[in-house]
């Protein structure tokens, strides 16, 4: 598997990652790895944050959505 962000940019790198959210491969140099909050619940709610987070890779465009998490 190649890295999305570097074949977007013209360029070709293996991916070493896969973005959680969207699913995309990610070289090192593209992939953002930060803690994601965890909800829990049941369908439609409650829901509710869970105390701990977890680290996951992310891809640039994903890490914004999320809001940079901090």
């Amino acid at each position: 598997m190649r890295c999305y962000v570097c074949a977007t940019e013209g360029a070709v790198s293996d991916a070493a990652a896969v973005c959680v959210v969207c699913g995309v491969g990610l070289c090192m140099e593209h992939t953002v790895r930060d803690n994601v909050e965890l909800w829990e619940g049941g369908y439609p709610f409650p829901a509710r944050e869970m105390k701990r987070q977890v680290p996951r890779a992310l891809c640039p465009e994903c890490y914004e959505a999320f809001g940079g998490q901090k």
